[in-house]
């Protein structure tokens, strides 16, 4: 009877230390996994959340927090309808965002491995979408990293930086009510908030 009681206490140990590490091998992979997942994914996974509770809040290297939800993203960019529905459309490069806050159900949703899409909206450039709004002729109020907002109409989006017509926002792109031109790199646009509603992006 002691010989049984015996093997059944090592079998049962046996078993406990199996399973604490298969759970060590299981938390070490799931680091491993988190470890290469980029930002981008971590934004794409917020797209099509349950739109219960609070929308994320996203802030921006100019310090401007908006309260929005994920409607596309790109290959380096993102779009955000704001929750302030007389708010336009929001585009933002990756690089600009500072911090996301987010309910912690969709924090953990976000670390979840996301399904492998290759949608042609995924592959899209900041530059391409900015090259749309020039061919649509779209007024925009474009938010640089320092603080400082300029409004107008694109004229020209090149590899890394656009031509930005000043006029009064909401007006249409006149020659005659344009007050200045400025070339603007990519790398100093904290976010741009369309004329347009949003849905546009």
């Amino acid at each position: 009877m002691r010989w049984d009681r015996f093997f059944d206490d090592l079998e049962a140990q046996f078993a406990s230390e199996w399973e604490a590490e298969r759970a060590a091998l299981d938390t070490e992979a799931e680091r491993l996994r988190l470890s290469r997942v980029p930002l981008r994914d971590r934004v794409a996974a917020l797209r099509g959340r349950e739109r219960t509770g609070t929308a994320p809040s996203f802030e921006f290297t100019d310090g401007a927090v908006i309260a929005a939800e994920v409607s596309s993203i790109g290959a380096d960019w993102v779009a955000l309808d704001p929750v302030d529905s007389r708010a336009g459309a929001v585009l933002v490069p990756l690089a600009s965002i500072v911090a996301i806050g987010a309910g912690h159900a969709d924090i953990l949703r976000s670390a979840r491995p996301v399904e492998a899409r290759s949608s042609l909206t995924d592959r899209m450039t900041l530059g391409f979408v900015l090259r749309d709004l020039v061919r649509r002729r779209a007024g925009v109020a474009v938010h640089l990293a320092t603080g400082r907002a300029l409004t107008g109409t694109i004229d020209r989006a090149g590899a890394d930086h656009l031509d930005l017509a000043l006029h009064e926002a909401g007006a249409p792109r006149r020659a005659s009510d344009v007050i200045g031109y400025r070339l603007i790199p990519f790398s100093s646009i904290a976010w741009v908030r369309l004329d347009a509603p949003a849905g546009v992006i």
